[in-house]
């Protein structure tokens, strides 16, 4: 039997051609609403489900932030797909035929430019790939659908122009959502971690608790918050990091997380899909294996990671100014001790005065 992968939307949706393109040798299943693809999973009638999380244009899919911690599903892959933008029309229909267009108001405002030059009009539609099966029901050739080219191809309409999107980089990012957690490395490069907390109700939570990645350095690629049960003082925070849980730096950012905050939850651990270039520099994924200056830098002990400044052209070493420069914490700043820099008093960035003693064994950010 053919595994199955759950997605919100039409056949045709945007969800659909990432489950096409991530998961090809597995059928995908529409569902009316996003809670139902997470049910479908959940009670077993499909093994996972393609989520859009974020989009490069319109930001956060928010609907998805409050589902995730409490679906009982677990992210163990992500995927991104390029939001190609297409007009669609009834077979043998001209351009200059085509009065409206419709779609989702999201695509509509995506398109602009196209719709104004060719004096179409947008008429807003459930979603996109509802859109051009209505189109296709309806065979009217004055009116048209935004949709991508696996809507035209299940809905038997022809493509009149390809690739109209005002933004030549439109992307979605989707979590892969399964009912098992998989912990395993995989892959050659780094894995991401994504997690949710809330904090504790004391002065400066927030700040103390994201201390411990910065001084155990530990990236933070995401932290978003939204509200929780209608409450303007209840804030849930949705974060990603580069690391795995048994990674040494990210088990002692996330202890000190745990003590300024409450119900931490790991929501998922997998290798990070780079989406072009971009996303190969900042996450390093699909880019090999490390240089040997990386490695060398990497096997330093925590002492021997200083902060040192480099020596000027004239052989000095003075220190450029302080924001110039890479500082990394020494053994002397890690036991509390203070550091002289440009004549001023430099105090460990992470001693806080707070109820408790740190905890003990924080690694330094090299």
């Amino acid at each position: 039997m053919t595994a199955k992968i759950a997605f919100q939307g039409e056949p045709g949706a945007y969800s659909h051609q990432a489950c096409r393109e991530a998961r090809p040798g597995m059928e995908a299943v529409p569902c009316r609403t996003f809670e139902d693809a997470i049910e479908l999973v959940r009670c077993g009638d499909a093994e996972l489900a393609m989520l859009p999380v974020e989009n490069s244009t319109y930001g956060r899919v928010a609907d998805i932030h409050t589902l995730l911690p409490n679906s009982g599903l677990h992210i163990i892959d992500e995927a991104f797909v390029r939001v190609h933008i297409n007009l669609l029309a009834v077979k043998g229909t001209p351009l200059s035929a085509v009065r409206s267009a419709m779609s989702h108001t999201v695509l509509l405002g995506q398109c602009r430019d196209f719709l104004r030059e060719h004096g179409i009009a947008p008429v807003t539609g459930a979603d996109t790939a509802g859109s051009a099966h209505l189109v296709a029901e309806t065979g009217d050739p004055a009116l048209a659908a935004l949709a991508s080219e696996l809507a035209g191809e299940i809905y038997g309409l022809d493509v009149l122009a390809r690739q109209i999107e005002d933004q030549s980089n439109n992307t979605t990012r989707f979590l892969i959502m399964s009912r098992d957690i998989d912990t395993a490395r995989r892959g050659d490069g780094p894995m991401m971690t994504t997690f949710t907390f809330r904090v504790r109700n004391i002065p400066a939570a927030l700040y103390k608790a994201m201390g411990g990645f910065a001084t155990n350095g530990v990236n933070m690629t995401k932290l978003e918050s939204y509200m929780v049960g209608g409450s303007f003082t209840a804030t849930e925070f949705y974060a990603d990091i580069e690391g795995h849980p048994d990674d040494r730096n990210v088990q002692l950012a996330m202890e000190e997380l745990r003590y300024f905050t409450t119900d931490v939850s790991i929501l998922g651990v997998y290798p990070p899909r780079c989406n072009g270039a971009e996303e190969v520099r900042r996450r390093g994924c699909g880019s090999g294996p490390r240089s040997p200056a990386r490695n060398r830098a990497a096997a330093r002990p925590a002492a021997a990671r200083s902060c040192r400044a480099p020596a000027s052209s004239t052989g000095s070493s003075a220190a450029p100014p302080l924001f110039a420069r890479e500082c990394r914490w020494t053994a002397a700043a890690a036991s509390g001790a203070a550091t002289v820099a440009e004549g001023r008093t430099v105090r460990p960035p992470c001693r806080m005065a707070t109820d408790r003693a740190r905890p003990s064994g924080l690694a330094d950010p090299g």
